[in-house]
């Protein structure tokens, strides 16, 4: 069969490239953003785009979930500031990563520009949740003092801090940066040696 001249016949062409890997990548598979082909507007039509829209929007909506997950089980063993501090820290690469699907530069610019502002408004909303829980221990008679500390660490390392930053471009097969990670992805084996 033969390729037209949108992609749509043979292979799939470039929708189905990205549908495939928004499946990978949502089930946090080894793979590579910078391999995705440039989708234009003119590309396709209306209904493609928007079934584009679609396996986007759940797979950067699965990887958000999968984050706040894996940080509330970090944040759960961080029994002092500066392990708290750290996992906030590290909370933010995660972000990082999923803001920077959202802008991927092979996106139309439309659905860059409408995806990264989804990812930025839920932001706000995390660093907020946060907030609340250390609010609701306080009435449930925690140490206000404690928690107060806590929440000096929470608002020097917040989470909307990421906001401030232009996202990154996708991450390639380059050697990934290690003091960074992504609390959604699989964990890793550290081994400290003497």
């Amino acid at each position: 069969m033969s390729t037209g001249a949108n992609g749509l016949w043979g292979d799939g062409g470039a929708y189905q490239a990205w549908v495939a890997f928004l499946r990978r990548w949502a089930d946090f598979e080894d793979v590579d953003p910078a391999a995705l082909p440039a989708i234009t507007e003119e590309q396709y039509d209306g209904a493609t785009v928007q079934r584009l829209t679609v396996h986007l929007g759940g797979a950067l909506d699965r990887r958000l979930k999968e984050w706040a997950r894996q940080l509330t089980l970090a944040m759960g063993p961080a029994n002092d500031e500066f392990s708290y501090g750290r996992e906030l820290a590290q909370a933010r690469t995660g972000l990082q990563s999923i803001r920077a699907m959202a802008g991927h530069p092979g996106l139309p610019q439309k659905l860059r520009t409408a995806m990264t502002e989804l990812v930025d408004r839920q932001i706000p909303e995390l660093q907020d949740q946060l907030e609340r829980f250390l609010d609701d221990a306080i009435r449930r008679g925690g140490d206000a003092r404690l928690l107060e500390e806590r929440r000096r660490t929470l608002r020097d390392n917040a989470l909307t801090g990421v906001l401030a930053q232009s996202p990154p471009p996708p991450a390639t097969g380059a050697a990934p940066d290690p003091w960074g990670y992504d609390p959604a992805a699989a964990p890793r084996r550290r081994v400290i040696t003497d």
